[in-house]
């Protein structure tokens, strides 16, 4: 497996492209605003794009998309309750196979509903779900941060702790990190109960 971030868009978005190898299927994962880049790399490994895997739908992690399909064909993915007229939609524990990679769909609202993890190959693209150091906002339309707490501490850090966190942005110290490190260092994940939760999102 052959992984790439690219840091694109005026909002320090990361898209990701992930192949099985030089001239092999591959997917990309959030192309935001700006992916010519992503799109050089494909023609550069002369990749066959099967799918467009997008963690959510703010705007800022699908505005790529048209332009991905356009030159590859490739079928966007979301979950089910994401509002872009999706080629398939995925649910909860859904799997998506590009070659020999095994994208594993966690949902993970509380950000948006229709927020998920792909989790592939000891990775998972995180979206806006969690972040290097911070998690996703809760204060915009659909955002709800008792969803989120039961999301991060029930499903996210129950991952294994060598797992690669692939954020949606570039907002931390580093540009990935791990969940062990996360649990440890990011202070979202600090031990609270779901009320203290609530509360410190809003404050």
């Amino acid at each position: 497996m052959h992984l790439r971030q690219f840091e694109i868009g005026p909002y320090a978005n990361f898209t990701y492209l992930v192949d099985d190898g030089e001239g092999g299927p591959a997917a990309v994962v959030d192309p935001s605003f700006g992916v010519e880049p992503v799109l050089a790399a494909i023609d550069e490994r002369n990749l066959k794009v099967e799918y467009i895997l997008n963690t959510h739908s703010h705007k800022d992690h699908w505005a790529g998309n048209a332009d991905i399909k356009e030159r590859t064909g490739a079928k966007v993915v979301a979950h089910r309750l994401a509002p872009l007229g999706q080629d398939l939609s995925v649910d909860d524990g859904d799997r998506v196979l590009s070659g020999r990679v095994r994208f594993e769909v966690l949902h993970t609202p509380g950000h948006t509903p229709d927020s998920v993890l792909y989790i592939f190959d000891g990775n998972a693209a995180t979206g806006d779900t969690l972040f290097v150091g911070e998690c996703g906002r809760t204060d915009l339309p659909g955002g709800d941060p008792g969803i989120l707490y039961d999301s991060l501490f029930t499903k996210v850090i129950r991952l294994d702790d060598a797992t690669v966190i692939l954020p949606g942005h570039d907002y931390g110290m580093t540009p990935t990190s791990t969940i062990g490190r996360e649990k440890a260092d990011n202070y979202v994940l600090q031990p609270r109960t779901r009320d203290e939760f609530i509360r410190f999102m809003r404050e």
